[in-house]
């Protein structure tokens, strides 16, 4: 029986090599680093063709909140399953979406009443940037199609959403045909000065964005804003002030404020959406990864009725046009609805924060290690940068870190040299302490290659 597993697990592995193109993977590496066969899934934990486990210390790319196969949200797509699997949004409608739309609002007590429905991230990303410019054009003002970003800020990778992503390997290979945008200084707090607080870089980096502003308002539709947490180019945590700045400066010189929320709303920072930490809502709000429990593909984005007023009238000219052939879909928003329950009825919010304190303190081991530097923690985010000398080690530190995590039943990605942990919220003591020793042990023997 061992023997026929393992030659089920080689053959997955060789019919995937010769089939499916990975993403954001060189192929080649796969000859030295094999693909992990994912047989099935329970709660925190992946489990291989061959039998073995893994942690999934980084819910899936960050989408899988409540565990691998929970029994609340299996349940409600089964439900669906016999009502609904899919219907156009164009001309219909359906209960699942109707009810999301509704709870999300309310989550915003109503200041982001209207949702325009997608199926992933990047799109949601486009749809905002062409809400803004339309909104614009539609109220009188077409010049206003210039977009602000963030130094090394990430929002996708469709070719609107990686005009506005400050990553140099896209911009390298995809530069000629992006859009130009303006990209201004993050408020990372490892960006300090000597004497400086994390609020003094914030404040220093919103004076940055007043002063472009005070020369392109005119041209500019929006600003792009990852709050909180800039995740996918080294999870770099900002103060909240930031948010009040940008919020304050995008009122004074008429610019729309996108928050995209992909990967910090949806409860990662500590409140459901990152903004609240900040007491300001934005003028579109951009949600997908956790918001189906990582079930199915959805993302969305919120917007004000002033921005929806903008759009309605009898010319179709005037319409907002944008569609997705899965736009709405039941079953995704039975999924979200279902992962919005689990939010209420257990209290999810109140009960990551004792749960992030029980990780942070069982982390503290590895926050003091002697090759560590900017141990940071918002919500159920962590993250630390290695102190890596050799170049050539910091170049192949990501690689070997997730290899050697994997054979201590840990799923771990660093991005570059940044070691991070966003876990499912359904940690208990004991994988808290397994997945803390282990990402210890890991650190250590990358350290000594």
């Amino acid at each position: 029986m061992e023997h026929s597993r393992q030659n089920g697990q080689s053959d997955w592995i060789a019919r995937s090599l010769k089939s499916v193109w990975h993403p954001c993977t060189q192929m080649q590496h796969h000859e030295s680093v094999p693909l992990v066969p994912v047989s099935h899934g329970r709660g925190a934990w992946l489990y291989d063709a061959d039998g073995r486990r893994y942690l999934d210390a980084i819910s899936s790319w960050w989408v899988n909140l409540f565990g691998h196969a929970n029994p609340r949200i299996n349940a409600a797509l089964k439900d669906q399953l016999d009502r609904l699997e899919h219907a156009m949004l164009a001309g219909f409608t359906h209960e699942p979406v109707i009810a999301l739309s509704e709870k999300l609002g309310a989550l915003t007590g109503h200041a982001l009443g209207h949702c325009f429905y997608a199926s992933d991230g990047a799109s949601a990303v486009e749809i905002a940037l062409k809400m803004s410019v339309h909104a614009w054009r539609n109220g009188g003002l077409p010049d206003k199609r210039e977009f602000v970003c963030l130094k090394n800020s990430y929002h996708g990778e469709t070719l609107g959403a990686l005009a506005v992503t400050d990553v140099p390997l896209f911009r390298e290979a995809y530069g000629s045909l992006l859009q130009q945008v303006h990209v201004i200084a993050s408020p990372d707090a490892r960006g300090a000065r000597e004497g400086e607080s994390a609020a003094d870089v914030a404040l220093r980096a919103a004076a940055e964005l007043e002063k472009l502003l005070a020369e392109r308002a005119g041209h500019i539709a929006a600003v792009i804003v990852e709050p909180l947490v800039q995740c996918a180019t080294g999870m770099a945590m900002h103060d909240p002030v930031y948010l009040k700045q940008v919020r304050a400066l995008c009122d004074r010189y008429g610019v729309h404020m996108i928050a995209d929320e992909i990967a910090v709303g949806n409860g990662r920072t500590g409140t459901f959406f990152a903004c609240e930490q900040a007491g300001i809502w934005p003028d579109f709000v951009c949600l997908s990864k956790g918001i189906s429990g990582g079930y199915l593909p959805l993302s969305l984005v919120m917007t004000t009725d002033a921005v929806y007023q903008a759009f309605y009238d009898r010319d179709v000219a005037r319409g907002f046009l944008h569609s997705h052939s899965f736009t709405g879909n039941p079953l995704a928003c039975r999924a979200a609805l279902a992962t919005l329950a689990i939010f209420e009825e257990d209290d999810v919010i109140n009960s990551n924060r004792d749960k992030a304190a029980r990780i942070t303190d069982a982390l503290a081991p590895l926050a003091q290690h002697e090759r560590v530097r900017h141990f940071r923690q918002r919500g159920m985010i962590w993250a630390f940068d290695a102190v890596i000398d050799d170049p050539q080690q910091a170049q192949t530190f990501s690689r070997r870190f997730f290899t050697t995590a994997l054979e201590h039943e840990l799923l771990l990605r660093p991005i570059g040299t940044t070691v991070y942990l966003m876990p499912p919220y359904i940690l208990d003591h004991e994988e808290i302490a397994l997945l803390a020793g282990r990402m210890h042990t890991v650190f250590e023997k990358v350290l000594k290659g």
